[in-house]
């Protein structure tokens, strides 16, 4: 990143970066991701095009800040248990947030294959730092003995997790909650990791 894009950045206040993440979640809700442009985030956020593009670089990179930016981190989840950190995880959103998020994840769906910057993204910055996250949660309770250390099943705990987030719709005609990811996690991930 250059000096001057640095200095640009600081610019904005973290209150103010919130807000305009806050309209592009809404607007990415109310019309999706195609849909979605500058010119509608800068008419709602009252900012200009090219503020945004100076501080976001385009669209993808705009839409998955936002998301991060909304998404509680998983790595401070240390209850001292496997059971209790990820129980703590599934507490870090209540019900309606979930449903909220389980509606936007699956309009994303589709843009995030057919838009590889987009994609691109969201790997780096949704998918690799939840995986780093979730490595440590595995990492201490490999430490407190509660799981084996080449257990297979850990390389698949984040499939595992969003998978449970993101079927419950097309599986149950329900949005997933608090209850359902915590018995899931009771009934699937757990046994599957030998704790």
């Amino acid at each position: 990143m250059t000096e001057a894009a640095t200095v640009r950045r600081s610019r904005i206040t973290p209150e103010r970066e919130a807000e305009l993440y806050r309209a592009v979640l809404d607007l990415l809700r109310e019309v999706g991701y195609d849909a979605l442009t500058m010119d509608a985030v800068a008419a709602r956020t009252k900012s200009s095009k090219a503020t945004l593009y100076r501080q976001w670089g385009g669209k993808a990179e705009l839409v998955v800040k936002a998301l991060r930016h909304e998404k509680p981190s998983a790595g401070d989840a240390d209850t001292g248990s496997l059971a209790g950190d990820f129980h703590a995880l599934v507490m870090r959103e209540d019900d309606c947030r979930m449903e909220q998020n389980s509606a936007l994840m699956r309009g994303l769906a589709t843009a995030l294959h057919g838009n590889p910057d987009l994609l691109k993204a969201f790997r780096e910055l949704i998918i690799e730092p939840e995986t780093v996250e979730l490595r440590r949660v595995l990492e201490r309770a490999v430490a407190r003995g509660e799981i084996r250390p080449d257990n297979p099943a850990q390389e698949y705990v984040l499939h595992m997790l969003i998978g449970a987030f993101a079927v419950r719709g097309v599986i149950d005609q329900r949005p997933p909650t608090r209850a359902f990811l915590t018995s899931y996690v009771d009934a699937v991930i757990l046994p599957a990791l030998g704790a």
